[in-house]
């Protein structure tokens, strides 16, 4: 049996910042190297692209007011999301790549916490991500999504306010501190009910990421299981893990710098890929602690030829 094609995604942003000496702080996480050193941003991307990656994702993760604080994303939001997208866009030209650039949205209210939500505030802070990074993205995605209704709101807006329609790929993380019988959002919401939540809403493809690898491939099956069962729906499959240990629910993205695990190297890291390629996966990174070196790893094993 022929094995799923792998496109190859980046790696985590902040903590390449970190490692490179970038200015780089709570509550500011990425964001702080957009405002004060994007030349370095752009030196990350080239990173990624010299060691495989066919997509990079801009650096607008923390560009909202959770991360830069509300007066300043009122007052610099959008020029600082349009710097995030002409820093990627460089990126890639200046490599002569034909890396696509994907427009990073964001949890619009803090990374895991599905309890912070707010419908009535989901346009205000949304819209200058997605004015801002139109000109420069070949597709978007929605990172690190807990809530179904968030990604529901984000996806219908972005089509609203696009005066091109471009893909769009939605990634959800995966409740990994108390793991369940059946993978969940971090919201408690299940991977099928957030699946079948999809369909109907002309998404390209969903994936799973910043949670830990071991709980994606679990994920991935019954994504896969529901997208069988629903042959009309023409969706791809992906994932990016972290390197970060199992996330409390009350977990916030301000709350300090995680350590790292010592036990994914590239190797490592690589091995959880293939196990996702078995499940169908056909768009495969990592998310916050996985660097160049293994992106270089994954794109070395899946571009080498394979016998049939």
């Amino acid at each position: 049996m022929s094995q799923t094609s792998i496109t190859i995604l980046d790696g985590g942003m902040g903590r390449e910042l970190a490692k490179r000496g970038a200015p780089f702080r709570q509550p500011e996480w990425s964001a702080l190297a957009m405002i004060e050193a994007p030349d370095m941003v752009q030196q990350v991307h080239q990173a990624f692209i010299e060691a495989g990656s066919q997509v990079i994702t801009t650096n607008s993760y923390a560009l909202v007011p959770f991360h830069i604080g509300e007066q300043r994303f009122i007052e610099q939001g959008l020029e600082l999301v349009q710097r995030s997208g002409e820093v990627a866009r460089q990126a890639v030209e200046q490599a002569q790549s034909t890396c696509a650039v994907a427009g990073s949205i964001p949890p619009l209210f803090g990374s895991y916490r599905a309890d912070l939500f707010c419908a009535e505030q989901v346009e205000t802070v949304a819209t200058p991500l997605i004015r801002g990074l139109a000109e420069y993205v070949d597709l978007w995605l929605l990172e690190t999504q807990s809530l179904i209704e968030e990604t529901q709101s984000v996806t219908q807006l972005i089509q609203q306010l696009s005066a091109e329609q471009k893909p769009i790929w939605v990634s959800f993380t995966l409740e990994d501190a108390e793991p369940t019988a059946e993978p969940c959002l971090r919201s408690g919401e299940t991977v099928q009910a957030a699946v079948k939540a999809m369909f109907g809403l002309g998404i390209e493809a969903i994936l799973f990421n910043c949670c830990q690898p071991e709980i994606i491939e679990a994920a991935l099956q019954v994504a896969q299981a529901e997208l069988a069962a629903h042959p009309e729906q023409s969706i791809r499959l992906g994932a990016y893990a972290n390197a970060f240990p199992p996330q409390p629910k009350d977990a916030t993205a301000n709350d300090g710098l995680d350590e790292l695990r010592e036990d994914l190297s590239p190797s490592a890291y690589l091995g959880w890929a293939e196990k996702w390629q078995a499940q169908g996966a056909s768009l495969i990174g990592g998310c916050c602690g996985i660097g160049p070196d293994h992106i270089a790893a994954l794109a070395a094993h899946f571009s080498a030829p394979t016998s049939a």
